[in-house]
């Protein structure tokens, strides 16, 4: 985990074609609009989310949905129990797997170890998102924290590319 999080890299939006990252980014700033007016921040916020959500092989939409509910994109979101950023991320882990100069109220880093603790919530229950996202709350058997998420991430959040996208990825 350590090393996830060691490598700040630029964000790039990775799909299979420049048409289906315009397509997802317009339909993602259109949907996070209201909450983050600045066009060129949010361009660059849904850019961090897509590459740190994929580099660790999170779907980007479920990340979307998980950042709506811990801090309602709130940068500097602070929780009663001391967690930070739009993902909400516990200062103790900056100890267990970072440096002590990361801040986490920095957007990338926020993002990079927000993705990389549910990856790893992920790889314990071998897949089970319910627990891997009650892990990550520390609500682990508790349904309501991972039904808002998935819920958000559903009902908000999801994307279906469009279909000359699609037929582009089937015809490879």
């Amino acid at each position: 985990m350590q090393k996830s999080v060691s490598d700040v890299a630029a964000p790039r939006l990775l799909f299979d074609t420049d048409q289906s990252a315009q397509h997802w980014m317009q339909m993602m700033s259109a949907r996070l609009a209201k909450r983050m007016p600045d066009a060129q921040y949010r361009e660059d916020f849904l850019k961090s989310v897509h590459y740190e959500a994929t580099r660790a092989g999170l779907d980007p939409q479920l990340v979307l949905g998980l950042i709506q509910v811990e801090s309602g994109f709130k940068k500097y979101a602070v929780s009663e129990v001391g967690a930070r950023g739009y993902m909400q991320v516990m200062p103790f882990w900056v100890r267990s797997i970072g440096a002590n100069e990361h801040n986490l109220f920095d957007m990338r880093l926020n993002l990079r170890y927000g993705c990389t603790i549910l990856r790893h919530y992920l790889d314990i229950e071998r897949g089970d998102y319910f627990r891997a996202l009650g892990r990550y709350n520390g609500s682990l058997g508790k349904p309501d924290y991972p039904n808002l998420v998935v819920g958000a991430w559903r009902n908000h959040w999801h994307y279906e590319p469009p279909a000359s996208a699609s037929l582009a990825v089937a015809s490879q």
